[in-house]
């Protein structure tokens, strides 16, 4: 079952306007953010960890972000 990044991706257009900004906010390309956000490739530990801080995402809230079924 893949994750559900609906909350993730709400947060990123509260923040950024939308995933182009974060997507260079992040040093990473567009393409690569909407294949994270639609569940194709893997968030690794690092990015996750960037986009948290980015998007003031509490490390407690992680879980509801990137891991929500």
């Amino acid at each position: 079952m893949p994750y559900n990044y609906s909350k993730l991706l709400g947060k990123i257009v509260e923040v950024f306007g939308t995933q182009a900004k974060f997507a260079q906010a992040m040093a990473i390309s567009e393409h690569s953010i909407s294949s994270k956000l639609n569940g194709k490739v893997c968030w690794k530990q690092s990015e996750m960890a960037k986009a948290c801080k980015l998007l003031g995402i509490n490390e407690l809230d992680t879980g509801a972000y990137f891991f929500a079924m």
